[in-house]
């Protein structure tokens, strides 16, 4: 497209959950609201909704850990063609930093690559460290990802054969602060219930999962701003889990099997309490990419509204990973949809156009041009 051909999305636009356009053009890859001079437009008619935002998954990850970048570039072009076009990486093995100069995939946030206790996570994904280590990784991490650390918070501790937390409390406020120093946020996986109240008493931005919030600690999330991904997704792949481990770790099978039973209470617990809930679902490590169309259901099963699930994934998610939505002179990221996903989340299936950096990049169709 040269600078005098715009796509004309004569809309709706939809700047906000509640807040719509009449129509935007996309001129030079950014939107704008006011109709180009001298231009030449090809219209994209449809219902307009900001990029979709994976808040965790994990590019260049696979069952085994790293992947190679054929393998990596896949995983992102899945992503794209079902509309999730911002995709917050959180923790990978792989360097995917060329991947910022492919105008064609999503753009990514980055976490740098996971932090875990030894043998306390999954094999090959994560630096593996004891605690009096934990600051020098993440301050190595901080300035490796793109505004965030990932640490694993807990994991199953097979001495005991349950869940555990990974970290002694003082060992966890360094950590988080020495992140805080270098202008990181600091978001940690944890499933279960011990140990909350040490990450929110270090300061902690955000939690991953958090399967094991409780009433009182969902209502100090809360309080708190910290952000959840529940990446409903993934958690319904526990009863398997649970299935796997049974003969060995009995106490942690069934803990897992309660974790799964009141999942969806716990999200919308969260949502009732006013905690910020974002959309992610878990790709990469075990489950394939594609999948964030499938969260926004699954929030919505959950109990969130449509807009509110919807908001999880588009306009809150995009503010809090500071990119911008549907606003003048952004960058042109966006959905062309048949209708609006605010009262049918089944839109989202079937775009007529991913429209990335200001390109057509996928979709169904695009309109005839106009003079």
């Amino acid at each position: 497209m040269t600078a005098l051909e715009a796509l004309h999305l004569s809309g709706p636009v939809l700047t906000g959950p509640q807040q719509v356009r009449g129509q935007a053009w996309v001129l030079g890859g950014r939107l704008t609201f006011e109709r180009p001079a001298g231009a030449t437009t090809t219209e994209v008619p449809g219902w307009v909704l900001p990029g979709l935002v994976d808040a965790h998954c994990h590019v260049g990850v696979g069952p085994a850990g790293r992947v190679d970048d054929a393998t990596s570039e896949a995983q992102a072009l899945t992503d794209r063609d079902v509309g999730a076009l911002l995709l917050r990486d959180a923790g990978s093995a792989s360097e995917t930093r060329w991947i910022d100069a492919r105008e064609d995939l999503p753009r990514i946030v980055r976490a740098g690559r996971h932090i875990a206790r030894t043998r306390r996570y999954l094999r090959g994904l994560a630096h593996e460290i004891e605690p009096e280590d934990l600051v020098a990784f993440v301050r190595a991490e901080a300035r490796r990802g793109d505004g965030w650390v990932k640490l694993v918070g807990d994991w199953i501790d097979r001495s005991r054969g349950d869940l555990a937390p990974c970290w002694p409390a003082e060992v966890l406020r360094a950590g988080v602060e020495a992140a805080h120093e270098l202008g990181a946020r600091v978001t940690v996986h944890h499933f279960g219930e011990e140990g909350v109240e040490d990450l929110l008493a270090a300061g902690v931005d955000g939690i991953e999962h958090g399967t094991g919030l409780t009433a009182a600690t969902v209502e100090a999330v809360a309080a708190r701003g910290v952000a959840v991904v529940p990446t409903l997704v993934n958690i319904a792949t526990f009863p398997g889990i649970a299935a796997r481990g049974e003969a060995k770790f009995p106490a942690y099978a069934a803990h897992v099997r309660r974790l799964h039973a009141r999942r969806y209470a716990t999200v919308a617990a969260l949502h009732e309490a006013g905690a910020p809930v974002f959309a992610g679902t878990d790709a990469g490590s075990v489950l394939p990419h594609g999948l964030v169309v499938d969260e926004l259901h699954e929030l919505v099963a959950a109990g969130l509204p449509r807009t509110a699930a919807l908001d999880a994934a588009t306009w809150s998610a995009r503010r809090w990973l500071g990119r911008p939505a549907l606003e003048e002179g952004a960058g042109a990221d966006l959905l062309v949809l048949d209708g609006d996903p605010r009262a049918d989340l089944g839109v989202l299936r079937a775009p007529r156009a991913v429209v990335l950096r200001g390109r057509v990049v996928a979709g169904r169709a695009t309109g005839p041009a106009a003079g």
